[in-house]
């Protein structure tokens, strides 16, 4: 019987490796749904600008971008970049306090005069809450085989612009934006399925102890798993979209409304951006006969990776009927791990402490600096390379880090073209 070469995102699959493939629409995409599938494309790309205009009104005060595309390039990664320059600020700064009261249960206590996210742009003739800079600290390390390398870790200052103080014990984390597509794919998964998945005990003792994340839904006023954002802090495509435009644009939707209870987005705009995202097609694997892929595969399989990074996954019923039923290949379980102090925000998001974040896509890897060169890789974008990437894991995933760091060069480069092959 002939081998059937995994699709990695079913039959919404593109065979697109160009620094257009995250842009694709889903292979599979029905002539019905081309239509808001393009109004989606559309308000993905619109550019808001401050009340009041005829076109896309509402932007700010304060902000950060003024546009989804700003900060998903292309649909890929962001650049790890701060302050007032021509890429403006898209790695963002969540911030909080240790104590206090939230506005809902496992909701974050947010800080006297930046809330919860620092907003440093403002329109003509208000004030930015604060000014960013970002820094770079290099480590360098070494293999058992001799081979050096090197690693940067963020350092970021935040000047409020009321030349106010920080809050001694405030909370930061930073947030680069991530890949948009195939996101429709990860909502069609069951929440069985998921929960199929965990091991808060680690009961089978592997080390790996995966568990979703709980988090409040704005819609139903209740406490849900949640599987969007680097610490799954988002339960559904539309609240994590409807807080992009409030967090990053400073725009209001049904979801966060004005304090009278009107909007600048309307629902309708806001199902397209959720629809795109959710239509978009995932980029098929490459080199899948190469010996070298093929190897990197094995040792993949071998260190472990796989625990977590889990290959196969099945989507179930969904709205969007083209996510629906499909074998995927997304290398996530969707869950929360330990990922160890190097990596460690502090900062817990719903149920996520200061060291989990969730196992992140790996579909699309290889395409990210194709898509946008220089756009960077974990939570913060410290690494400019998956191999930095694999270099920084630390906690459930250290046993899998050590046992990449063992391999001879050779083994090591089979494993990042592997990766690269995604």
């Amino acid at each position: 019987m002939p081998l059937i070469p995994p699709r990695a995102g079913g039959a919404t699959t593109v065979d697109d490796r160009t620094s257009l493939a995250f842009m694709q629409p889903a292979a599979n995409l029905t002539p019905q749904n081309d239509r808001p599938h393009r109004a989606g494309d559309a308000a993905f790309a619109a550019v808001f600008v401050p009340a009041p205009s005829r076109v896309n009104p509402g932007l700010g005060p304060t902000f950060n971008h003024d546009s989804c595309n700003s900060c998903h390039l292309r649909n890929g990664r962001g650049m790890p970049a701060m302050g007032p320059g021509r890429q403006r600020t898209q790695l963002l700064v969540r911030v909080s306090l240790p104590t206090g009261i939230p506005d809902h249960p496992r909701g974050a206590v947010p800080v006297p005069g930046l809330g919860l996210q620092v907003q440093d742009q403002a329109n003509f003739g208000s004030t930015p809450e604060a000014s960013l800079s970002l820094s770079w600290v290099e480590h360098t390390g070494q293999y058992p085989d001799g081979a050096s390398y090197t690693l940067r870790s963020p350092r970021v200052r935040i000047v409020p612009t009321d030349g106010s103080a920080l809050p001694p014990n405030m909370l930061m984390s930073l947030r680069l934006p991530p890949p948009v597509f195939g996101l429709g794919l990860l909502e069609a998964v069951p929440v069985e399925t998921l929960r199929s998945l965990e091991d808060p005990d680690d009961r089978n003792g592997d080390g790996i102890s995966g568990r979703m994340n709980e988090v409040w839904e704005v819609a139903t006023r209740t406490l849900v798993p949640g599987r969007f954002g680097w610490k799954a802090n988002s339960p559904t495509l539309v609240q994590q979209s409807a807080e992009a435009y409030f967090n990053d644009m400073g725009l209001t939707t049904p979801l966060f409304p004005e304090a009278d209870g009107t909007f600048e987005v309307s629902a309708d705009v806001l199902q397209d951006a959720v629809f795109y995202s959710q239509s978009l097609g995932v980029p098929a694997r490459t080199f899948l006969d190469d010996a070298t892929v093929q190897r990197g595969e094995k040792l993949f399989r071998a260190l472990g990776c796989e625990a977590c990074h889990r290959e196969t996954l099945e989507t179930g019923a969904h709205p969007v009927e083209e996510v629906s039923w499909q074998r995927i290949h997304p290398y996530t379980d969707l869950l929360l791990h330990d990922m160890g102090p190097e990596l460690a925000d502090g900062r817990p998001d719903g149920a996520a402490t200061g060291t989990e974040w969730r196992t992140p896509p790996l579909w699309g890897l290889g395409l990210t600096h194709t898509v946008l060169p220089y756009s960077g890789f974990l939570h913060d974008g410290r690494a400019r390379s998956i191999e930095e990437a694999i270099l920084w894991h630390g906690g459930e995933a250290l046993a899998a880090r050590d046992g990449f760091k063992t391999l001879s060069a050779d083994e090591r480069g089979a494993v990042l073209k592997f990766l690269g092959s995604l």
